[in-house]
């Protein structure tokens, strides 16, 4: 029996949308990283790219279970002494909901080459419209 080996050049990239109005934030990242690393597939190879697209829709209606809303934060570091800035994730949740699941995506990503240009495949909008009805996307069903 042969170990099958994907290459660059046989990946064939598929398109989804997912929507996460009423998940949790972290579920829908979860499936969404799985499905941009390619582990849904059973050509998946580790050291090779073969993820596929992700857009995912209704990202200001995800959910945060618990206290996460007041006790979690987004920080982000200038690099200068006092640089410091955090914002909580109401706030955060509010303005910019679709850089909270970006963040929580790229969390979930190996942190190497690919999983830098699997990033890249990722489309988050805060509303149910998206401009990538062209590459005919499948919607998948919520678990």
């Amino acid at each position: 029996m042969t170990t099958f080996m994907a290459s660059k050049e046989t990946v064939e990239r598929k398109w989804y949308v997912l929507d996460a109005a009423g998940v949790p934030l972290g579920r829908t990242a979860a499936r969404a990283a799985a499905i941009l690393r390619g582990k849904h597939k059973a050509t998946f190879t580790p050291h090779v790219d073969t993820g596929d697209y992700v857009v995912i829709i209704n990202a200001a209606k995800a959910v945060l279970t618990g206290k996460k809303l007041e006790k979690k934060f987004y920080r982000t570091h200038s690099g200068y002494p006092g640089g410091l800035k955090e914002t909580s994730y109401r706030l955060l949740m509010q303005t910019r909901p679709e850089l909270a699941m970006r963040v929580a995506v790229k969390g979930m990503l190996p942190k190497n080459t690919i999983g830098r240009v699997a990033l890249g495949r990722l489309k988050v909008f805060a509303g149910p419209e998206h401009n990538h009805q062209a590459q005919k996307p499948v919607l998948l069903p919520q678990d």
